[in-house]
């Protein structure tokens, strides 16, 4: 079996069938009991089993399976694979993550014979690594891994919001780590947040959008349009947040959008930033988190009657490497969650990756609203490891440029992702 083999395979399938087919492949390969994949939901909380070996279409739903105190919980969290025993049946378990550039897509589980060498763990994780790819060439083309990723049906509302994130809530590079995460309220808020990758920088937004419901969500529309349309057309902070406040000049009918603009040059680390409106960004450095004052000029949209259109200010952002920017959205600081020391829990998911700490963070609202919110959560976390990281393993995203020099006296040992 060839990694070649498998993507050849999976593309001779229909979309809905491609990681069936491969799952078929690995098992006749190592002579599996069992070979299936687990895609992870939205919030990170459950998995559902979607593709398997020999699998017979049945009408009953498939099952989702929570993953607080699993081994599907170690895997995504470690994103190592890991080797149990089964007991009584007298078969090896082996769960290995399927994960692309810091995203955690699912999992890829066997039942084995016996236990495992190191050229099969090899060949499990190379097949892993390929179920990434597969799933996101695919995912384009049905709506079965959107279905997968829902822990229940979604309002219109949730609908259009879900549509305006980036396709992958995460993504690693040598330079840096992001992930976001987003809790929708009862009644779905406007909030959104963005992030792109170009040659020379990186560059993160975060906007909350006036109202509830479709409303929003439709505000939120047009400012996400706005400023991925001056975006792509090359356009500087300053310009993206004037279109974005000229969108909402023109159609936003008296309503307005907060947000934040960040971008990053890979080439000497400067930071920019536009604050339109919006509560201040956290940054943690040796240990200790500090909340970031910048200039706040008008939310977009706001002041619509005036003669002349709101100015945004781009400044400059101090950001080191071995720095963690936290940015969030009032969700994140309602009165459920008074309780809540941001800070310190930031400061103690200091050793877990972006992803799982956006996630743990957003977990800690919803837990102090019982449950329940009354405006969208969003978190988009940042770790910053500076210009001098040029290369990243793609196996383990570690850094191959200066792997045995730290940045930071407080920096937690390297994480092991894959993909």
């Amino acid at each position: 079996m060839t990694l070649a083999g498998a993507l050849e395979a999976a593309e001779a399938a229909a979309p809905v069938e491609s990681l069936d087919v491969v799952a078929r492949m690995l098992k006749e390969h190592l002579q599996a009991a069992s070979v299936s994949f687990l895609i992870t939901d939205f919030s990170g909380s459950s998995v559902v089993r979607l593709g398997a070996a020999d699998s017979v279409e049945t009408d009953e739903p498939p099952q989702r399976i929570p993953l607080r105190g699993t081994l599907y919980e170690d895997v995504i969290r470690s994103q190592q694979p890991k080797v149990e025993h089964e007991g009584v049946s007298r078969l090896v378990r082996v769960v290995a993550p399927v994960t692309n550039r810091g995203d955690a897509i699912g999992l890829l589980e066997l039942f084995l014979p016996a236990v495992p060498d190191a050229e099969v763990m090899r060949e499990i994780g190379e097949t892993a690594h390929a179920l990434a790819y597969i799933v996101i060439a695919n995912r384009a083309h049905t709506d079965v891994y959107q279905w997968g990723r829902r822990t229940k049906p979604l309002s219109l509302a949730a609908e259009i919001q879900h549509r305006l994130l980036p396709a992958s809530l995460a993504c690693e590079a040598a330079q840096f780590a992001v992930a976001g995460a987003l809790e929708p309220a009862d009644h779905v808020g406007g909030d959104t947040f963005d992030y792109v990758i170009d040659r020379d920088t990186v560059q993160l937004s975060v906007t909350d959008a006036m109202g509830h419901d479709v409303g929003a969500a439709l505000l939120a529309t047009l400012v996400v349009g706005a400023l991925r349309r001056a975006r792509r057309a090359g356009a500087d902070l300053a310009e993206q947040a004037r279109q974005a406040d000229l969108a909402m000049r023109d159609h936003g009918r008296r309503g307005f959008v907060t947000g934040q603009l960040l971008r990053i040059s890979l080439i000497d680390g400067r930071t920019e930033f536009v604050n339109a409106g919006h509560p201040w960004p956290l940054r943690m450095r040796d240990g200790k988190v500090e909340e970031i004052a910048p200039k706040v000029d008008r939310a977009f949209g706001l002041n619509q009657h005036a003669s002349q259109p709101n100015v945004y200010r781009v400044q400059t952002l101090d950001l080191r490497p071995g720095d963690r920017l936290v940015m969030l959205t009032d969700g994140m600081l309602e009165r459920d969650a008074e309780s809540l020391d941001l800070s310190d829990l930031i400061v103690r998911t200091r050793a877990l990756h972006p992803r799982e700490a956006a996630r743990t963070l957003i977990k800690a609202i919803v837990d102090a609203g019982h449950g329940h919110l009354d405006d969208d959560a969003t978190v988009m976390c940042l770790d910053w490891h500076g210009v001098h990281n040029s290369e990243r393993d793609a196996a383990t995203g570690a850094d191959l440029t200066n792997a045995s020099q730290p940045t930071n006296a407080q920096r937690p040992a390297p994480r092991q992702t894959r993909g």
